[in-house]
């Protein structure tokens, strides 16, 4: 199985197969329009637009399971990523990415790419497990998605290479990118 097995509904309601990506380095990542890690949107639409011409394909997949931090509709949401931060990349409809709820494809990408923990040498990472630790401490006991911004690398064959925490910029896998696009 690859992820050329799963689809999904773009934002604006239309079904998408992900066999549409065959043969393109795709980045997946849950996103919010109202979380710290926002504007991540940023430096994933640069990658998006330096890289697009080369095979690369950004899906973003709006999520409200972490504290509420996407309330807005698909249209609002939609809005909100091209007012802001200029998004071009696909977007999809507002998905659950963890629990007996969560969209297939996430949970495929968690059973197969498992949490290995925050980086807690970055600032934010102590924060978040903090956060976790206190307020949703069953977060922190399985694969799941921990938090709004976690990112997967699929290389060209539909397979994950990595699987990236929300501390890691996207900009810090541009070479992980690169390396798959050469």
């Amino acid at each position: 199985m690859t992820i050329y097995d799963f689809s999904a509904n773009s934002i604006g309601g239309q079904p998408i197969d992900f066999d549409k990506y065959k043969g393109k380095v795709i980045i997946i990542a849950n996103t919010a329009s109202k979380c710290g890690f926002t504007p991540q949107y940023e430096d994933l639409q640069k990658l998006y637009e330096e890289y697009k011409d080369q095979g690369l394909e950004i899906l973003g997949f709006p999520c409200n399971q972490f504290e509420g931090q996407e309330p807005g509709a698909n249209e609002e949401v939609q809005a909100f990523c091209s007012l802001n931060y200029g998004v071009s990349f696909q977007l999809f409809e507002k998905v659950d990415v963890r629990e007996e709820n969560a969209h297939p494809l996430f949970k495929y990408l968690t059973q197969n790419a498992p949490f290995k923990g925050f980086d807690l040498n970055h600032p934010i990472g102590k924060i978040l497990q903090s956060l976790l630790q206190e307020k949703h401490p069953e977060f922190l006991i399985d694969d799941s998605i921990k938090w709004n911004f976690t990112k997967f690398l699929i290389d060209q064959n539909g397979n994950i290479v990595k699987r990236y925490e929300p501390t890691t910029s996207p900009l810090d896998m541009e070479d992980d990118i690169k390396k798959l696009l050469s």
